[in-house]
């Protein structure tokens, strides 16, 4: 079937009437259990969700895009999902946000309802986890939906993918951070099994390998803590560090609190430089360089990509990498 499946289409399979497909979607207890159970392997057989808001959008009313993210409290997610949601205002569509603190299985649920709500696309910022399901079900129901990010699944000609060019964001830090710090720059930070944090440190290791230097990765979560670990671990060890490439901002934040303090002051001459820039770097001290992911634009490729495919059936790219810009604070 090359057309998104329909209430009519459920009630041919089930071998029902169309009314009592609508009557099973609305749990009457009029419907036998027998039949009702033929009906619900019908609309998984078929890949059919029901959209309960469907008339409205008929209608006329104004186009529900659902955005979905995997982290709202995280500034530079929260930033982008703010412009994606202005991006998108602009051409009379309005964004119902999703919050899944990083839980596949209440993104599951998550995206489920704004289908049923009535969504005619979904931008997907996804938790990390196995969502093999959740993609496969919105294949089967034909919703658009672009991935911005993580690519949480392969299947880019079905779920295009728009993300900053984490590779050359990588590399830029670490070009500048060898000119001005030294030959020995370590990567701190991000899950291993992450393709952002493999993304973001395979600039670094590129780099670090063409010019013959011995590349040394610390992985572990994108948070202060983890900074703040490595940071006093890094202190104990007899061999210095030059300059430091944190995953994150947050990462990057959590080193410089420990490096900032009296005791630790054989150590600051370490270089540090984080990623996404959000707005607590720019005014840390130590300063703190980042690699900037200019979410404004990011968010405006995100919504123009989304709007041809809906108004003019223009499938965006497979990939598309927005540009990034090394800001070198501590660089002198």
């Amino acid at each position: 079937m090359s057309r998104r499946p329909t209430i009519i289409d459920v009630a041919k399979r089930a071998g029902v009437s169309k009314s009592t497909v609508s009557l099973v979607l609305r749990k009457s207890a009029a419907v036998r259990q027998e039949t009702s159970d033929a009906v619900q392997r019908a609309m998984v057989e078929l890949g059919y969700v029901y959209n309960r808001a469907a008339a409205n959008m008929r209608s006329g009313g104004a186009g529900l895009i659902g955005v979905v993210i995997n982290d709202i409290r995280n500034p530079f997610f929260s930033e982008f999902a703010a412009q994606l949601q202005s991006a998108l205002a602009r051409s009379g569509y309005v964004a119902m946000m999703a919050n899944t603190d990083e839980d596949a299985d209440q993104q599951d649920q998550m995206i489920e309802a704004l289908i049923q709500h009535g969504v005619s696309a979904l931008v997907i910022s996804s938790a990390h986890g196995d969502v093999r399901g959740t993609f496969d079900r919105l294949k089967a129901a034909r919703i658009p939906a672009i991935q911005v990010m993580r690519r949480a699944d392969p299947r880019t000609d079905a779920f295009p993918f728009i993300a900053p060019n984490y590779f050359f964001g990588g590399q830029e830090a670490t070009e500048h951070l060898i000119k001005a710090a030294g030959p020995r720059i370590i990567f701190v930070g991000g899950l291993p099994n992450s393709e952002v944090t493999q993304q973001r440190m395979s600039g670094y290791l590129d780099v670090m390998t063409r010019k013959g230097l011995k590349p040394q990765v610390y992985h572990g979560r994108n948070n202060r803590d983890f900074g703040k670990k490595i940071a006093k671990q890094l202190i104990g060890e007899d061999t210095p560090v030059d300059g430091v490439l944190c995953f994150n901002d947050f990462v990057a934040l959590g080193m410089a609190k420990v490096l900032s303090e009296p005791s630790f002051r054989s150590f600051d001459q370490a270089k540090i430089a984080g990623f996404d820039d959000i707005e607590e770097v720019r005014y840390a001290q130590p300063p703190i360089s980042s690699v900037r992911c200019n979410i404004d634009r990011l968010a405006e490729i995100t919504a123009q990509n989304l709007i041809d495919w809906l108004r003019r059936g223009k499938r965006p790219r497979r990939e598309h990498l927005t540009a990034v810009e090394f800001i070198a604070r501590s660089l002198s």
